[in-house]
């Protein structure tokens, strides 16, 4: 007698080691709540800010974002757990303190819900592909390509795409000739913006007006990234955004773009505009934009998602200048899951509410093998 065939066993890993780790358990508590489980095996997976691998709860409350003084995190004080390759495929096993390790089973598909390094720019991408897992999203070059702006810039732009003018400083660079990059940057014309490179969520992000304004933002940047971008600033633009998903057939397909309006005394979309409640931040989903605009928006971001090699979901941010003229300023190749995340919102716009968007994706992920394609 045939064995009713199982389903496939989702793991959901969140956390991480970035700065971003609290979006990331906030996203991970709205995905693990749209996860159809009559479908899929759902194991949640934390990873503790000190890269140690938990078996996490399923409490979605606790993963909620309410203020600066309440940012969710991983309990890192939870049995541990790891990913281990045995014959086939790979099987997670939990080990406790007094007990015998035990396995979960195999893991059909990893959802990586991370954001920043140390998993949204290849890191977890590559071991995946070593351990022959499947995942959700980009592989392991288009994200760390993605993760790092300036060389995202360089693809970008070496793919015909629109870009703002930038400056990279490496921290040797910096400490070595503070002179020469303050006129690198100079060059660029003030007002700009001091980034962290390989950051997100907005976290570390200054706006530099003069000089005298600009070693204390690169400071700033620096605690969280030893590379720094400075871009210059894209006065009076609107902030729209597009989501990409890729097709059955491989074909990148985008959504209905969105405008974020920020409201308040934000100067730029900072991290409280972003996710804090009680900010006045409004989201046009879709947005209202002129004749042609929505359309080259969405034929730029297709051609960002194939220029740096994307798979499954990216979303691309651009900034609309006063002219009419559009500029690609980021791509994020795991976007926030959170409940005032843009990229569930368009897709639901589209047509795809937020439970079906996760199922594509995972439905994506298990089509998709691992290794070279």
């Amino acid at each position: 007698m045939n064995e009713p065939k199982r389903k496939p066993r989702v793991a959901v890993v969140f956390g991480g080691r970035s700065s971003e780790h609290a979006i990331s358990c906030v996203t991970a508590g709205s995905v693990l709540q749209a996860i159809d489980r009559e479908k899929y095996d759902v194991v949640p997976v934390g990873i503790a800010t000190d890269g140690r691998w938990v078996l996490e709860s399923e409490e979605p409350e606790r993963l909620r974002i309410d203020s600066h003084d309440r940012l969710p995190s991983v309990d890192a004080g939870r049995a541990s757990v790891a990913l281990a390759r045995d014959g086939g495929g790979a099987e997670l096993v939990v080990s406790e303190p007094s007990r015998p390790p035990r396995t979960l089973g195999e893991v059909d598909v990893v959802f990586p819900l991370l954001h920043g390094p140390w998993g949204e720019d290849g890191t977890i991408q590559g071991m995946l592909e070593m351990a022959g897992v499947r995942y959700v999203g980009a592989g392991v070059l288009a994200s760390a390509v993605s993760m790092d702006k300036g060389y995202m810039k360089v693809v970008l732009a070496a793919a015909g795409l629109p870009v703002l003018p930038w400056v990279t400083l490496t921290r040797r660079q910096w400490e070595e000739d503070p002179q020469g990059c303050r006129a690198r940057v100079a060059d660029l014309g003030y007002p700009l913006f001091a980034k962290p490179a390989r950051g997100g969520s907005s976290i570390g992000i200054s706006k530099v007006h003069d000089a005298a304004e600009l070693d204390a933002a690169v400071e700033e940047a620096q605690r969280h990234d030893p590379k720094v971008l400075l871009e210059v600033a894209a006065e009076g633009a609107r902030e729209v955004e597009c989501g990409v998903l890729q097709g059955l057939d491989g074909a990148p397909e985008a959504s209905v773009p969105a405008e974020i309006r920020i409201g308040g005394d934000h100067e730029f979309y900072d991290f409280a505009a972003k996710y804090l409640p009680e900010e006045h931040t409004e989201l046009d989903v879709p947005a209202v934009l002129a004749a042609g605009v929505a359309e080259r928006l969405q034929d730029l971001a297709a051609r960002a998602f194939e220029a740096v090699g994307c798979e499954g979901l990216a979303r691309i941010d651009f900034f609309v200048m006063p002219d009419g003229t559009v500029v690609v300023n980021e791509i994020n190749t795991m976007p926030g899951f959170t409940p005032t995340s843009m990229f569930p919102r368009m897709w639901a716009a589209s047509g795809l509410d937020y439970p079906a968007l996760v199922d594509r994706l995972l439905q994506l992920a298990l089509a998709r093998g691992t290794g070279l394609r």
